[in-house]
């Protein structure tokens, strides 16, 4: 008599391992969207708080190309940058592979010292918006 495993047993175990590897990958994923998500949000709040800070020095917001040309003073580069993304900062519609930042009024310059207000977006992989909007 010999002893082992019949092909029905190790079907069920080859099953239940199946199972538990798909339940692992899914909440794997869910954690990886909701970590990059997160980022984007501290991404955000440290754009807006340098926009403030910029405001303070020079009376007015910068624009788009200064935003994406000049280091705002304590602001990381990758900042400007979404998770997953190469391209820069942007003032199209925001998807979640880029920023948006659209200063106010759309034709202001930073010479001319005009940009007003601001609103900073960023699209969630959950489908929600995360908005920053100037304080003045």
């Amino acid at each position: 008599k010999q002893s082992g495993f019949t092909i029905v047993e190790l079907l069920i175990v080859i099953v239940v391992i199946g199972i538990l590897a798909a339940l692992v990958i899914t909440t794997f994923t869910g954690i990886q969207r909701r970590a990059r998500d997160t980022e984007r949000q501290t991404d955000i709040k440290a754009i807006h708080s340098q926009l403030e800070a910029y405001y303070a020095q020079n009376g007015s917001y910068p624009a788009l190309a200064e935003v994406n040309t000049t280091t705002l003073a304590g602001l990381d580069g990758d900042a400007l940058t979404a998770p997953n993304s190469s391209t820069a900062i942007d003032s199209n519609a925001a998807t979640t592979a880029k920023y948006r930042y659209a200063p106010s009024p759309g034709t202001c310059t930073t010479a001319a010292g005009d940009c007003t207000t601001y609103s900073l977006d960023a699209l969630l992989e959950d489908g929600n918006t995360f908005s920053k909007n100037s304080l003045n």
